[in-house]
């Protein structure tokens, strides 16, 4: 169906006078899906403080043969830049590999429940992590390699679940409610693991976090449904709204994709390449900035953690901020196309501006100041790529998520292995800085390529037999529906 005017618009429900954002079921969907990025997002992240402290040396009291003590120092794990780039890269082999098929499966058996699974068992693995890494190097880089695999099928399943459930014009809010759980994630993760690893040792990263994922999996299954009528505590009203406000756009299973169209679709690799330039920035602070903390600007562990998590407290706030911000701009003043290619590139620009200070800054109130600049920023770039797939084409939304993460996802791997060829010696400044000029440079190629390419409108490959709700339901024409619901 195709609403040409706001007349013809499904309306929300107004009767209800108790209609509070806390009985949208759609929006408890998004608040339970931002701790489970947020869960996500700690299992992954704890080994970037954890391996501060298992490859560093550390005060140990050691029995010698005659049987007396002595303190010394002693160093857990003996790993090169080039092993320790390899550990840490090692998740993003398995989350590459299960993008597309994460997406396959959503669409066929439903994203909400893959969702949970992927959590669920990244989070045994986390359990499992420190008596394997103990006993060989390989066996952890085997079960990194393995939460990478069932954390891959995530970000394509909740596409899916947003295709349900989220009606076009609350999908940049909905969806940046859930995914600024991933900052939170970091903020509370980075000074917690460098807390919990000075008082009780690296290992106890990986069981908190682990456990703490396991029980948020739980409630997950529990409440979230893949489809909004299979939720038994729904309001019919709600249902009745979202379902004619997706009227057409919805993902069917049975539909066949479109591949080489898809493939062909510079827009498509728009989003791709904005993926992979933000991620690519996002990997690099996530995986070396504790290090940098410690090693150039000489905080301990628990600093290091804790100011390497400072940045993010920007990203989450912002979060929460672009997507209505976002969603108010193409309510009243511009086009979604025309939206989204103004905060993506000007947030691209004023990070590659920030990266690029940082490398000549030798301050750390300096460097945490620019780097909690960028890392603000960035909100509007995700609020802006993060659900563009549903822009240009919502029913094969999980689809194009499972290619555009397999793509950007490769940052994932060229980033800590860049740095460890690039910085070989921990104290020597000007391989940091070559490091963060190349980030630099590629945030500026991400702003170029989208402004170019990026678009908003439905695709004319994505328009099936039903006639999908295109850019006709563009804020403008949309204002008021969302007021209520």
């Amino acid at each position: 169906m195709e609403y040409n005017n706001k007349t013809d618009l499904p309306k929300p429900p107004l009767h209800d006078s108790k209609w509070y954002i806390f009985k949208r079921k759609r929006y408890l969907v998004s608040f339970l899906a931002f701790f489970g990025f947020m869960n996500m997002y700690a299992i992954r992240v704890n080994l970037s403080v954890a391996i501060v402290a298992m490859t560093s040396e550390q005060i140990s009291v050691v029995k010698l043969e005659n049987g007396t003590t002595i303190s010394a120092m002693v160093q857990e794990f003996d790993w090169d830049p080039k092993l320790r780039g390899m550990v840490l890269g090692s998740f993003f082999y398995g989350y590459i590999s299960t993008q597309i098929l994460g997406a396959y499966l959503s669409r066929r058996f439903g994203g909400a429940r893959l969702f949970g699974i992927g959590v669920a068992a990244s989070a045994l693995f986390t359990l499992i992590t420190p008596p394997l890494a103990r006993l060989n190097v390989y066996f952890l880089v085997a079960l990194r390699i393995l939460e990478g695999m069932f954390q891959g099928v995530t970000f394509p399943c909740l596409d899916a679940v947003w295709s349900q459930w989220a009606p076009p014009m609350e999908r940049t809010q909905l969806a940046s409610i859930a995914t600024s759980g991933i900052y939170v994630g970091l903020v509370v993760t980075n000074p917690i693991c460098g807390i919990l690893a000075q008082i009780f040792g690296w290992a106890a990263d990986f069981y908190v976090t682990g456990l703490i994922a396991l029980f948020w999996s739980i409630i997950w299954f529990w409440v979230v449904k893949d489809r909004p009528e299979d939720d038994p505590h729904i309001s019919t009203e709600e249902m009745n709204y979202i379902h004619a406000s997706l009227s057409g756009s919805s993902s069917d299973s049975k539909m066949s994709v479109p591949w080489r169209s898809i493939l062909t679709s510079m827009p498509v690799w728009a989003i791709a390449v904005a993926m992979f330039t933000e991620d690519l920035g996002f990997y690099t602070l996530l995986m070396q900035l504790p290090t940098f903390m410690k090693e150039m600007l000489n905080f301990d562990l628990a600093e290091a953690g804790l100011l390497s998590a400072l940045p993010y407290v920007g990203s989450s706030l912002m979060m929460q901020i672009a997507g209505f911000f976002i969603d108010w701009v193409r309510a009243s003043y511009l086009t979604t196309k025309h939206a989204r290619k103004f905060f993506l590139c000007t947030a691209f620009t004023c990070q590659a501006i920030c990266i690029f200070t940082v490398s000549y800054m030798s301050t750390s109130v300096g460097v945490l100041l620019c780097l909690i600049i960028s890392c603000s920023v960035a909100a509007f770039a995700i609020s802006s790529y993060g659900v563009n797939n549903l822009d240009i084409a919502p029913q094969y939304a999980s689809i194009l998520k499972g290619l555009d993460n397999t793509f950007s996802q490769l940052a994932g791997v060229i980033s800590p292995t860049l740095a460890g060829y690039l910085v070989q010696h921990k104290h020597e400044a000007s391989e940091w800085k070559n490091m963060f000029l190349i980030t630099s440079c590629v945030y500026m190629f991400g702003a170029i390529f989208y402004g170019i390419f990026g678009d908003g409108e439905v695709q004319s490959w994505a328009k099936n037999e039903a006639r999908l709700l295109r850019g006709k339901n563009e804020p403008k024409e949309t204002e008021k529906q969302e007021a209520e619901v």
